[in-house]
C-alpha cells in the first residue's frame, strides 16, 4: 500500500482516545480502525476536513505517500490500480 495513514501518530500527540476522536469527527470507532489500520480504499474529503479540524493538523499529517515497490508500480495506470486510500470516492477532485 503507497498511502500510509498516521491517525494513531496524530492521536498520541494530542492524548485522544479512538472513541473520541471519532466522535468528533462523526464517524464510527470502526472505520477509525478501517483507515488506521491501512484497509480503506478511499476517504471522502469531507470526512479529512472533518479529521484535520479535530485534530487541528494538515491533511498532510496524516497521509503519507510511501514508496512500496519498484518504480512503475506506485504509479501504476493498470485497472487494478485501486490498492492506496485517500481518494476515488464520488465527487473526490
Amino acid at each position: 500500500m503507497a498511502i500510509v495513514v498516521r491517525i494513531d501518530v496524530e492521536l498520541a500527540k494530542r492524548k485522544m482516545s479512538v472513541g473520541e476522536f471519532a466522535e468528533r469527527v462523526g464517524i464510527t470507532p470502526a472505520n477509525v480502525a478501517v483507515l488506521k489500520n491501512g484497509r480503506a480504499k478511499a476517504v471522502r474529503f469531507s470526512t479529512l476536513d472533518a479529521m484535520c479540524r479535530v485534530l487541528n493538523c494538515q491533511a498532510g499529517d496524516l497521509l503519507e505517500w510511501v514508496d512500496d515497490g519498484p518504480a512503475g508500480d506506485a504509479a501504476g495506470g493498470s485497472a487494478a490500480g485501486g490498492d492506496s486510500a485517500a481518494g476515488g470516492g464520488p465527487g473526490e477532485g
